[in-house]
């Protein structure tokens, strides 16, 4: 029989993966090992029996048979945290595609054990009076420094050493003598480095509306009842969804439970944490991407320790090593920024859902907005839907007006405000409240191009145009290239180049030529690149210290500005150009959650959608506020073309240095995967959306089917056709990634 080979991590923490040790597999356990099992190891010199992870099998080994040590036995009696995180790790390379090791990488987010933090309390354990004798012994000029230790000390009992070394300059020598004497005792303990969250409001807990009563209740009967279920709550803007969770989650927190919230964006931490704050104390943290690495461990630790109730933040908090967590809320559940950019490309649902599965927590989805996805799932009885159709409070839904961009230029506004947009800011200023304005674009101009032949300024580096900031220079946001702008055409020479002036930078200088008195504030990722620049920004908007916010995407997403009457959105329909198919579900989401920042604390709120295309079933349902019909429509767009949620789509993503290699592999594996199933398809291979980036190749392909598990087996066969050709040492280096489900085109 065929030898068999497991490499086993010893120690399950991140700073060990790169550390696996081969061990044999003896028949007896040959049919039964799979990958991410928890094994007993025959470890040292003394072959002292230890649990390990098998993170990858295989048939064959460079080292000698009889140097390797036999795996004793597989634990089946695995529980707790190391074996929950090993199987949402072999979850992940199952559904995603890579290597164990590299989930095993997502899933432990803390690269390394970082030593505690010490505090160190100097305490006197000498008699006051007999201190005092002592002083009076010593000499002004030859211990000076003993004296003023001395001096503290009879005004304090205990002293922080850090100010008594830097505050009284006290030497480590002069204390050393001072606790060999019998006067001081330093005693150390460890000290958390809990993230700074900043300084808000806390509000009072508001009494739950009866609406809210009945979904938080309804959910929490379910889950006593063994409904394993997903819930998703729909609630429209401003309805209060964010009072429920924690209803939900104080009912769990008194039963011993711990409990993870998810939220899609860092500016949505400080609302959020001082929110949780007001009602559950110190036991809640939060997690985010700005932490230091000393930071990151410490809230980790006080979660695996039982220190900390409630995790906070965005993807990664999944993560959270809770002993027995009760609840995973993900609010606006349909936000892109929960799928992983990086490999492995999970989706924090799936995950999210896999992990509740293994831990009988209770999944709760909400948004104003949902996912295409989860609302037909709830349509299909997958998901318990719950509904939250008023606003908190009584509060009205804002009234929203199009504006007609095309109409404008025909009657020669040529500014970036339409008429009625300019009117209501005007109007806003004169009665001291706010206006929100956003943009999805930042810098001064989108792209620099010649109004003669048409040539774009673009990356070298990159296959994207460069953008024109502030400074007259230009910039790729991708590698961070920079050149000046030209002032002639370098195809043509014609000097008619010049930018699409239409960022959040320019905008603010138009506000600022049109309103001087008007104090205008901008957010975006400029102004956001330092950890403590949201918090900094929000609050002062959130205080009356600006009369304008402009921004991006991140401004109009589940923040709460009780003074904010005006929204406007510059360019809605720029989204609606981004050439896939999420296109319009994404111009629906970011323009009804942008519109509901508006009116939430009683007083009317307006918005002034501005685009070209006013006639588009997204821009006419955001501005009518009708989830239900734009999921109808897209839903038969969907269904045609045989899109999500009708099916699943796999994308094969290839990289290369080489600028034929990557086409050349795609169309090899292409031909290894049409034995798959009959009814796969096959779309591709092409060159990426962005065909060249910090100088490699990209080209991909896309496979569709109404089977995740067909497209499962196809990613796995993907990956053994990919091993084979680079086992051939003639072949060229190409990097091949995959992207289950994508929600942004590649």
């Amino acid at each position: 029989m065929d030898e068999l080979y497991a490499s086993v991590i010893v120690d399950i923490s991140a700073e060990k993966l790169d550390r696996p040790f081969t061990y044999r597999v003896g028949e007896a356990l040959r049919e039964e090992l799979k990958e991410g099992m928890e094994v007993l190891i025959p470890f040292g010199k003394g072959n002292t029996l230890r649990k390990g992870y098998v993170v990858e099998l295989k048939d064959e080994c460079a080292i000698e048979k009889d140097k390797l040590k036999e795996i004793a036995d597989i634990n089946r009696k695995a529980v707790g945290l190391e074996a929950r995180t090993m199987a949402l790790a072999a979850w992940m390379k199952k559904t995603c595609g890579g290597t164990l090791i590299n989930a095993m990488r997502t899933v432990l987010p803390v690269k390394k054990k970082i030593q505690a933090k010490s505090y160190k309390t100097i305490i006197l354990k000498a008699d006051r009076n007999e201190l005092a004798v002592m002083a009076e012994k010593l000499s002004p000029l030859r211990f000076a420094a003993r004296l003023r230790l001395y001096r503290a000390l009879a005004e304090a009992d205990e002293l922080p050493e850090e100010m008594v070394r830097d505050k009284l300059k006290i030497s480590a020598s002069v204390l050393k003598t001072a606790e060999k004497d019998g006067i001081i005792e330093v005693r150390s303990s460890e000290q958390y480095r809990t993230p700074s969250i900043g300084r808000g409001n806390l509000k009072a807990v508001a009494a739950l509306s009866p609406a809210q009563e009945a979904v938080a209740k309804e959910i929490m009967a379910g889950a006593a009842a063994g409904d394993r279920r997903p819930s998703l709550i729909y609630g429209i803007t401003g309805s209060g969804k964010t009072e429920v969770y924690m209803e939900i989650i104080a009912e769990a927190v008194s039963r011993g439970k711990q409990c993870i919230v998810l939220i899609p964006e860092i500016a949505l931490s400080f609302q959020t944490l001082m929110r949780f704050y007001a009602r559950f104390g110190d036991r809640v943290s939060v997690m985010h991407s700005r932490l230091s690495e000393g930071e990151r461990y410490d809230q980790f630790q006080r979660a695996a320790k039982g220190k900390l109730d409630i995790m906070i933040g965005p993807r990664s908090a999944l993560f959270t090593p809770f002993p027995d967590p009760g609840v995973i809320i993900i609010d606006e559940e349909h936000e892109g920024s929960y799928k992983s950019e990086r490999a492995p490309k999970y989706h924090a649902r799936e995950a999210a859902e896999y992990l509740a599965s293994v831990t009988g927590a209770t999944l709760v989805l909400g948004s104003a907005t949902p996912s295409m996805e989860s609302w037909y799932r709830a349509q299909q009885g997958e998901y318990r839907l719950f509904k939250l159709g008023e606003r908190y409070g009584g509060a009205r839904l804002p009234r929203v007006s199009i504006a007609d961009m095309r109409e404008e230029l025909k009657a020669g506004n040529r500014s970036f405000f339409s008429d009625k947009l300019k009117s209501l800011i005007t109007d806003r200023l004169f009665k001291g409240e706010q206006s929100m304005l956003f943009i999805n674009r930042r810098g001064v101009a989108g792209f620099v191009s010649c109004r003669s032949c048409g040539y774009v300024v673009r990356c070298p580096h990159c296959d994207v145009s460069l953008t024109q900031h502030r400074d007259g220079r230009l910039y790729c946001h991708y590698c961070g290239h920079s050149e000046d702008t030209p002032k002639l055409c370098p195809e043509c020479g014609s000097k008619y180049i010049a930018g699409f002036k239409a960022g959040t930078e320019r905008i603010e200088d138009e506000l600022k030529k049109l309103y001087p008195q008007a104090r205008v504030s901008r957010m975006d990722a400029d102004t956001t690149k330092n950890r403590d620049d949201y918090e900094r920004i929000l609050q002062a908007f959130a205080d009356g210290d600006a009369d304008i916010l402009v921004g991006t995407q991140m401004i109009v997403k589940g923040h709460d500005f009780p003074n904010v009457t005006l929204v406007g959105a510059i360019a809605a329909d720029i989204s609606l150009y981004a050439g896939d198919y999420h296109a319009s579900e994404r111009t629906y989401q970011l323009l009804a959650q942008a519109a509901g920042r508006a009116g939430r604390a009683g007083k009317p709120g307006e918005v002034v959608i501005q685009t070209y295309q006013p006639e588009h079933y997204s821009i006419v349902c955001a501005a009518s506020q009708d989830y239900e019909s734009f999921y109808e429509r897209e839903l038969s767009y969907r269904r045609l073309a045989a899109y999500p949620p009708f099916s699943h789509m796999l994308s094969l993503q290839f990289f290369s240095r080489d600028p034929d290699a990557g086409m050349e592999r795609a169309r090899l594996i292409k031909e290894k995967l049409k034995g798959v199933a009959g009814d796969l398809v096959i779309l591709g291979p092409s060159e990426a959306l962005i065909g060249k980036l910090k100088d490699v190749y990209r080209c991909g392909m896309y496979l569709r089917h109404g089977s995740l598990d067909v497209l499962i087996a196809a990613k796995d066969a993907a990956e053994a056709a990919q091993a084979e050709i680079c086992a051939d040492p003639r072949s060229r280096e190409v990097a091949l990634q995959f992207d289950m489900d994508p929600v942004t085109s590649f």
